[in-house]
């Protein structure tokens, strides 16, 4: 499988690090787009498949595995023209609408905002609700929090109580519009920075609950739109919502920028080739498009510095994911597609980057949860699979909550065509049980790399790890085949006098706990 062995070597300074890996980096996110909540959450509560009130009770047990820390919903471009009101009471009173976004499909409204609050009770993670921007009011998204969040004697509070919830959900997380530079209005810098001021005045703090409120940031590098932000309304909101989907297509330029360490990424088309019927060339271009990552969030993160020094606005990314065409004879408005090694392994590129970047990254969501885009499950009727990138989140959960560790990283490049990127990507945290836990991922699906570990000042007792890899990188789960790849124990790392050793196979996302 290897064609060669590369060399690297990683200092871990066990004894330093100041920043906590926020666990709302490991979160998802779940819109009402192709079969993500009807079919994949929500089944309805006479659907022989096995439900607590409707929703799956096979998605909840594996999504609790993975320690799943908040949801995003209902969207998504569905958010901004959501309607609140239209999904609660009686779901046979419910209006029926048309999900213009995705599929132009008729929407039901029977999973709504109670639904929702339930899925997240039975998750035991924390909700994060978009608000309607785009073609909503300001009464409507404030008579929204009203309804969820207020405890006393009122309208909203009042009708939440005569549709079953006789107390407030309590929500924390409230996101004010998506995407309004596109789907949400088309909006300019300055005109949406204006709404979000008028509309997050309303957004009211009810009882001992405060609200957390996350603006629209930017697409992609569209810094002037974060300068505007935080410039005009920096101080009203405490999270900037950056999207960025790793996704390439045949006039997509890679190139080095002027100092010739990051690399530049430009397409004209949004969508790349077929998630499983790729070469190798497809494959090193995705990797250089997550390692961008890097890139936004440090220059993003610079500005924000700029008017929040004291960094108190976290930049959330609450979509990111890789994006291919749809599945043959898939609807094309439902994003449907499988999941390879490739995506795995751009995950866990994208995963320690956010652990890195603590100190300003708090939340991350990837796009979506079940059957749309880069799934972590997926369902065919009353059957369901777990994805590659399920398996990395698996594997990765130990990060959440935990303190992030100083590395340095000294590594042969991965090249191909003239462009390079890091050899390995890799994040470091101490555990609440004061365990050394480190994320490596391989991303040369050619080359193994000989790795030597240096955790200072500590001794390491004993090593635990685990591995997720594959023959090809076209490989994949299926509902005949569902355990293609999988998480397996990795037993390759020794203790060494000079310290550990481990060769990391290629094409491997490695996760490793040292006792010390």
């Amino acid at each position: 499988m290897s064609s060669k062995v590369k060399t690297a070597k990683i200092t871990v300074s066990a004894d330093l690090g100041t920043h906590v890996i926020n666990r709302n980096i490991y979160g998802h996110f779940a819109e009402h787009l192709g079969r993500c909540i009807y079919e994949g959450i929500f089944v309805g509560k006479n659907s022989p498949i096995p439900n607590k009130k409707g929703i799956r009770t096979d998605i909840v047990d594996a999504l609790r595995k993975i320690k799943i820390p908040v949801l995003r919903w209902p969207g998504g471009c569905f958010a901004d023209e959501y309607h609140w009101k239209d999904g609660i009471g009686p779901a046979e009173n419910r209006k029926k609408m048309i999900n213009t976004h995705w599929g132009g499909v008729v929407e039901d409204n029977s999973f709504g905002t109670h639904e929702f609050f339930k899925l997240c009770e039975l998750l035991e993670c924390e909700p994060y609700v978009c608000g309607n921007v785009g073609s909503g009011s300001v009464q409507e998204m404030s008579e929204w929090i009203e309804y969820m969040n207020f405890g006393g004697e009122s309208p909203m509070a009042n009708l939440r109580r005569e549709n079953g919830s006789e107390n407030p959900f309590n929500l924390k997380y409230f996101g004010v519009g998506n995407e309004n530079w596109g789907c949400g209005g088309n909006m300019r810098a300055e005109k949406y920075a204006d709404l979000y001021r008028q509309y997050a005045t309303y957004c009211r703090n009810y009882g001992d609950n405060t609200l957390y409120r996350i603006a629209c940031g930017p697409n992609d590098d569209n810094y002037h739109w974060t300068k505007v932000m935080m410039r005009e309304a920096g101080h009203m909101m405490e999270g900037l919502a950056l999207h960025y989907y790793t996704r390439l297509n045949g006039s997509t330029i890679l190139s080095k920028n002027p100092d010739g360490n990051q690399i530049r990424i430009r397409g004209e088309k949004p969508f790349a080739s077929s998630a499983i019927e790729f070469d190798a060339q497809e494959w090193f271009d995705i990797m250089a498009c997550a390692w961008h990552t890097d890139e936004l969030v440090r220059k993003h993160s610079t500005i924000m510095d700029e008017y929040d020094p004291h960094k108190k606005v976290a930049l959330i990314i609450d979509e990111w994911g890789t994006w291919f065409d749809v599945e043959p004879g898939t609807n094309p408005g439902f994003l449907y597609q499988q999941n390879t090694m490739r995506d795995a392994v751009s995950a866990a590129i994208s995963l320690n980057i956010f652990n890195n970047h603590a100190d300003r990254v708090r939340m991350a969501n990837i796009a979506q949860t079940i059957n749309v885009l880069q799934a972590v499950i997926l369902t065919e009727g009353e059957k369901m699979i777990l994805t590659p990138t399920y398996h990395i989140f698996d594997q990765f959960s130990p990060h959440q909550d935990a303190a992030l560790l100083p590395i340095s990283l000294e590594a042969q490049e991965y090249s191909r065509g003239g462009i390079s990127i890091p050899g390995l990507s890799v994040s470091a945290s101490k555990t609440k049980a004061r365990d050394v836990f480190l994320t490596i991922a391989n991303p040369d699906p050619d080359n193994a790399v000989e790795l030597s570990m240096d955790i200072r000042p500590c001794v390491a007792k004993s090593i635990e790890g685990s591995i997720i890899t594959s023959s090809k990188m076209q490989d994949h789960n299926t509902f005949e085949e569902p355990d293609k790849v999988r998480l397996s124990n990795f037993n390759a790392a020794k203790i060494t006098e000079s310290g550990i050793k481990a060769q990391i196979p290629a094409m491997s996302v490695i996760a490793l706990k040292i006792v010390a």
